[in-house]
């Protein structure tokens, strides 16, 4: 092992006491056990019975917690659950530690094997997008829909905003980062995590900020925090150079599910020009556009992100849309919706 890389962080026995993971009002939360990793995840019960099941897959850094918002607006639509992927949220690391693309695509499937849910309609966030991307193509019997919210899929020309996230794919810069921050405190972090995937992050609230804040506090005792990070970041961009059926848009084109595709307009980390291609390389796909949302939609703008899914819902079931309910699109926050290949 080159000394520039970081080592595996073992089982979860020998991780440290930290403090416990935020619960929101009307949540639960539960640890699985799967062959080779230990997932939490986080539900919401539905207000009645015989809902549709639904499944949230989180972004890089991100947690389950990313989906709390959107989970509330659709509590009466499906019935609600939110991965931690492997090394992320209150998930210990894998066994193997392996933090691939399809490392975490296989923990989804072997969740969705295990609980029988499926098939499902599928909600990924960023690197949760490109997951459910893998897990959608491979699999097309465990997903019912689709819901990709600014998919973390390969482009030619990436955004300067994007490069520092992508750097941390290269050995040694991990390193370099922390030693360079150690000084940092969470608030900090926070903040610039918030510049960083935040249209608007004025639209924060104290009491949210707050949590952030908390949680950061959290995952910078986790041992293997950086390791996740890193790996995970590894991971993606080692998709990125795969061809043949493997090739993330390869498999895009070989999604059968019906597709809602989110793009922000101020997204600093995948760029709002590739939702054409999107929209092009899905072959039932719907695009929503949010101008005003960066990186992370469904928390900026959950009530418009669980709009677009309820009319995607609708189409899918053969209903029309609630006539008294505005199309996505309409309203003071300016997003429009168009129609993909």
């Amino acid at each position: 092992m080159s000394s520039t890389e970081l080592p595996s962080v073992p089982a979860a026995h020998v991780l440290p006491q930290v403090a416990t993971v935020r619960v929101a009002e009307g949540e639960r939360l539960r640890s699985v056990g799967l062959p080779g990793v230990t997932l939490t995840v986080r539900s919401r019960p539905p207000r009645r019975e015989g809902l549709p099941p639904a499944l949230y897959v989180h972004g890089l850094g991100g947690s389950s917690l990313n989906w709390s918002a959107l989970m509330e607006q659709l509590d009466g639509v499906v019935d609600s659950e939110a991965v931690d992927l492997p090394g992320f949220g209150d998930s210990p690391p894998p066994d193997d530690g392996d933090y691939s693309l399809t490392a975490h695509a296989r923990a989804v499937i072997r969740y969705l094997d295990a609980s029988g849910r499926g098939p499902v309609h599928l909600f990924g966030n960023s690197l949760g997008g490109a997951v459910s991307t893998r897990v959608a193509a491979v699999r097309p019997d465990l997903v019912r829909t689709l819901t990709l919210v600014s998919p973390a899929l390969p482009e030619l020309r990436v955004q300067r905003t994007a490069v520092p996230t992508g750097l941390l794919a290269v050995p040694g810069v991990t390193a370099l980062f922390t030693r360079l921050t150690r000084k940092w405190t969470a608030e900090q972090r926070v903040r610039g995590v918030l510049q960083l995937c935040y249209g608007e992050p004025g639209r924060v609230t104290p009491e949210g900020f707050r949590d952030a804040v908390q949680e950061m506090e959290r995952r910078l005792q986790l041992p293997y925090f950086w390791d996740a990070m890193t790996r995970s970041a590894r991971g993606l961009v080692n998709a990125y150079t795969l061809g043949g059926q493997h090739a993330l848009w390869r498999q895009a084109e070989r999604v059968l599910a019906p597709t809602l595709l989110v793009y922000g307009g101020r997204d600093q980390l995948v760029g709002y020009r590739m939702c054409s291609r999107a929209a092009r390389a899905f072959r039932d796909s719907r695009l929503l556009t949010l101008p005003d949302a960066g990186h992370v939609a469904m928390m900026e703008y959950p009530d418009v992100v669980a709009r677009g899914f309820r009319e995607l819902l609708a189409e899918v079931e053969g209903r029309e849309p609630d006539p008294g309910r505005p199309k996505a699109g309409a309203g003071s926050g300016a997003p429009t919706e168009n129609s993909g290949s």
